[in-house]
């Protein structure tokens, strides 16, 4: 029998054979990267970490004497002498007040996610070490009972959407619009009664006409929207041509006559019913802007008279601040403002409540007496806006203070007046409009009533309207709250 000697290898040789032996296993290597698709686009690499979550905050939950939810159905025993007693409102109830554009199923999802928390440090204002922080918070249930003063932070998630394609301004230069041009005017039409139209006016459309311009929105809605009557409605108050939001028109000549003295004067449209009395002192409307840079305060009260002065011989005007020593003529202005969330790009969301009805009152306020102009304003802001893309900026994550930058979306199109365009769009919004439900108080045959129709008591008292921003501004919403990295 042949047998067969096998020499024994040196140590460093046994170690090499055994690296090709098929009993050991073979030594660890690097992974090769896994295709990952999301959206249906493959990308290599391992999983990004979670982007940090940008918070917004709502307002304070208001005190007794003021009806939480204006434009919800109320008892007539849940007013007495003038004050209102508290209802008993959740946490989802007032976030979805809050965010009525926003659907049902978001809502519910961010507070099952856990997602929603409401705030309870007791310092009510921060350090300036604390200044890009967040305070204390803590997670609530859906069926959290909201108390006087309690903030709520949701992520900005809540309010982001799907960009659509946006309609193209129709109307054009002409008295007498087309089928398409009524279609058109017909679609931003958000509410409609016996007595006022509700309508969301785009951005780039005069709100009023003169001699040459003939596609503004009190042409067209005379023209358009007359719905069987013989006039059509006319203008209660005006927006800027480049800014957008809810516009309010008046039907009959005694709703149109109270509404002006409302916007005027509260005291002007009072009367002998307190229940009439009660609905006019929830009047208010609430805008949205995005402004550059941020106010010293995150919320305050801006009291600065306006005036307003001629250039160019004459052909234009111009709103200014009043001087302090009051020789020229100038109009009361009063704005309440707060900051919706942490400085961004450079820039800032504030939600501006006007207490006084002024031309360019919210624009000249933000520009000089807050030093922040908003962005697209280039009457007010012109210098501002050109330093604002070299300027240097120091954006801090607000729950860890971790410096981060804004980071170009893939398959997004910036272009269209977003705060990423070369040329932006004013972001100037008309979000929210209360008033009361004057067809509720007004008959059929112009009657009025102190205490409202008796075949109407179940609506209610006050509307409330939201409307949703305009494209360009969703854009810069979604650019800039979350696409951090």
């Amino acid at each position: 029998m042949f047998r067969c000697r096998c020499r024994r290898l040196p140590p460093p040789a046994a170690t090499f054979a055994r690296r090709f032996s098929r009993v050991t296993p073979p030594a660890d290597t690097v992974a090769q990267p896994i295709i990952r698709v999301s959206n249906n686009l493959a990308r290599l690499g391992s999983p990004k970490e979670p982007k940090p979550r940008q918070l917004l905050f709502l307002p304070p939950f208001p005190p007794d004497n003021v009806d939480p939810l204006p434009g919800r159905k109320r008892s007539p025993e849940n007013v007495l002498h003038g004050s209102f007693f508290r209802r008993r409102v959740t946490a989802i109830t007032w976030v979805k007040h809050y965010f009525d554009e926003v659907a049902s199923d978001v809502i519910q999802r961010h507070f099952r996610e856990g997602l929603v928390q409401l705030e309870v440090s007791g310092l009510d204002e921060p350090s300036m070490e604390m200044h890009h922080r967040l305070p204390t918070l803590k997670k609530i249930k859906h069926d959290h009972v909201m108390k006087v003063g309690q903030k709520i932070y949701v992520p900005v998630s809540v309010v982001e959407s799907r960009i659509l394609k946006r309609y193209d301004t129709i109307p054009t230069a002409t008295l007498h619009p087309n089928a398409d041009e009524i279609e058109y005017l017909r679609r931003l039409v958000m509410y409609k009664d016996s007595a006022i139209i509700i309508l969301n006016k785009p951005p780039r459309v005069p709100a009023k006409g003169h001699l040459p311009v003939h596609n503004s929105m009190d042409v067209l809605a005379a023209a358009a929207l007359s719905y069987g009557n013989e006039e059509g409605p006319k203008l209660v108050h005006r927006l800027d041509k480049e800014s957008s939001g809810l516009l309010l028109l008046g039907r009959k000549k005694e709703s149109l006559a109270m509404l002006h003295w409302l916007f005027t004067d509260v005291n002007h449209a009072k009367t002998s019913s307190q229940v009439w009395n009660y609905a006019c002192e929830r009047t208010m409307q609430r805008y949205w802007a995005l402004v550059i840079g941020s106010p010293q305060e995150k919320q305050g009260v801006i009291s600065r008279p306006l005036t307003k002065v001629l250039l160019n011989d004459g052909k234009t005007e111009r709103v200014m601040l009043a001087h302090p020593s009051g020789l020229d003529a100038f109009q009361e202005a009063i704005t309440e403002y707060r900051m919706l969330g942490p400085t961004i790009n450079g820039c800032s969301w504030l939600e501006l409540r006007p207490l006084t009805g002024r031309k360019h009152q919210l624009r000249v306020h933000c520009a000089e007496a807050l030093g922040t102009p908003i962005v697209g304003d280039y009457n007010y802001g012109w210098f501002v806006h050109k330093r604002w893309k070299q300027m240097p900026r120091a954006d801090y994550e607000p729950s860890t203070g971790a410096p981060y930058k804004l980071r170009r979306p893939e398959g997004l199109a910036v272009q269209k007046g977003s705060v990423l365009s070369k040329v932006p769009l004013l972001h100037l919004h008309c979000r929210e409009l209360v008033i009361p439900n004057i067809a509720k108080f007004l008959g059929n045959s112009n009657e009025w009533f102190d205490e409202g129709n008796p075949w109407s008591s179940n609506k209610p008292d006050v509307l409330r309207f939201v409307a949703p921003m305009p494209s360009h501004m969703k854009i810069s919403w979604n650019c800039m709250s979350s696409f951090l990295v």
